[in-house]
C-alpha cells in the first residue's frame, strides 16, 4: 500500500521522521496531523498508538513486505506496477504517511488519506498463476487482496511488538481488534478481530502460497535494498531481526534462514540506541497529542464560559 513519492523527498522523510529537529524541518503531512477536531479513531492509551508509534515498527514493515510476497496475486501486481527497484524509499514514504495518518490522525484526515491509497490502487490490476497453475484474473481493490494485505501488515506489526515492544493495552486481541478500523478505511469487509480469527485467515491464504522466481526476486531485494546512509547501515541487522522474528514455517516458504548471529538480541540493541538518539515518541504522535490537547482546552473553556 501507498503512494509514490520522489526518492529525495522520502530520503528527507527518512532522516526526519523520528527526530528531534524543528517543527519546520518536518514534512507537512506530518505537522498537519496537529490540526483537526477529534482525536481520531484510536487515540492516546489506545493498542493501536502503543504499536504503531513504536520502534520496532522499523523491522514490523520489512516483515510485514516478506510475509505479503506470498499471495500469488498480490506479488503479481508489485511486479506489474511497482517501482519499488527503482524508488524504494518513495514507495515506503508512501506506506509510512498511510500509517501515520491512519493512526494519530483525525477521522477526516485518517479516512481521506486511506481513500488516496484506494484511488492510486484503482488502476491496479492483471493476471497471474495461482498455486494450482490457473491463470486468474486480480484487482488492487479485489476484496481477498485488501483482506490479505491488511492481514499481513497486522500480524507484522503486532508480531514485531511481541518480540521488541512494551506492553500493550488491552493486550494483543485489543490491536486486532482496533487496527481493523483500519481495514475498513480501505474496504475490508468484516476483517479479523481476534488473534485467533487472524491467524485463521493467515493460515487459510498460506494454504495457497505460491513462491516462485518472483517472490524470490522481491526477497532477494529486501535483503540488499542499497538504501542510503545511516539508514542502509542499519538495515541488515533490521532485515536480520525480521527473518528471525517469523514463524518457521513462513521462513520456510521463502526459503530463508534464521541468521547464524543473534539478529533478535542485534535488532533489541540497534532500537535501543535509535530511541536514545531519535526519541522514543515520533512527530507524527506529538503533533496528535498537540491536537487532542488543543481540543480539551478549547472544551474547557467552553465548559467554564
Amino acid at each position: 500500500m501507498g503512494g509514490k513519492a520522489r526518492s529525495g523527498t522520502a530520503g528527507r522523510w527518512r532522516l526526519r521522521s523520528r527526530s528531534k529537529r524543528s517543527h519546520d524541518d518536518l514534512p507537512a503531512w506530518t505537522v498537519a496531523l496537529a490540526e483537526g477536531e477529534d482525536e481520531g479513531f484510536f487515540g492516546p492509551g489506545s493498542a493501536v498508538w502503543a504499536v504503531n508509534g513504536s520502534l520496532p515498527t522499523l523491522v514490523a514493515g520489512i516483515r510485514a513486505l516478506l510475509l505479503q510476497t506470498l499471495h500469488p496475486g498480490a506479488m503479481a501486481g508489485v511486479h506489474d506496477w511497482s517501482r519499488y527497484h527503482e524508488d524504494p524509499l518513495g514507495r515506503l514514504d508512501g506506506t509510512i504517511r498511510w500509517v501515520a495518518t491512519t493512526t494519530f490522525g483525525d477521522r477526516k484526515a485518517a479516512t481521506a488519506a486511506s481513500a488516496h491509497v484506494a484511488r492510486l490502487h484503482e488502476r491496479v490490476a492483471g493476471t497471474y498463476t495461482d498455486a494450482s497453475g490457473a491463470e486468474r484474473p486480480y484487482s488492487a481493490s479485489d476484496q481477498e487482496l485488501l483482506r490479505w494485505v491488511h492481514d499481513a501488515f497486522t500480524e507484522a506489526f503486532l508480531g514485531a511488538h511481541e518480540v521488541w515492544g512494551g506492553p500493550i493495552p488491552g493486550g494483543p486481541d485489543a490491536y486486532v481488534r482496533e487496527w481493523a478500523q483500519a481495514g475498513r478505511l480501505m474496504g475490508v469487509d468484516d476483517p479479523p478481530t481476534s488473534v485467533a480469527d487472524l491467524h485463521a485467515e493467515l493460515a487459510g491464504f498460506l494454504a495457497e502460497a505460491k513462491v516462485d522466481d518472483r517472490v524470490l526476486q522481491a526477497v532477494r531485494w529486501l535483503r540488499r535494498p542499497g538504501l542510503p546512509g545511516l539508514t542502509g547501515f542499519a538495515y541488515p541487522i533490521l532485515f536480520g531481526g525480521a527473518v528471525a522474528s517469523l514463524p518457521r514455517s513462513i521462513r520456510t516458504l521463502l526459503g530463508l534462514r534464521r541468521p547464524w548471529w543473534p539478529a533478535i538480541t542485534l535488532t533489541r540493541l540497534a532500537l535501543a540506541i535509535a530511541a536514545r538518539v531519535l526519541g522514543s515518541d515520533s512527530p507524527s504522535e506529538r503533533n496528535a497529542r498537540a491536537r487532542i490537547a488543543r481540543l480539551e482546552a478549547q472544551q474547557g473553556f467552553g465548559r467554564a464560559a
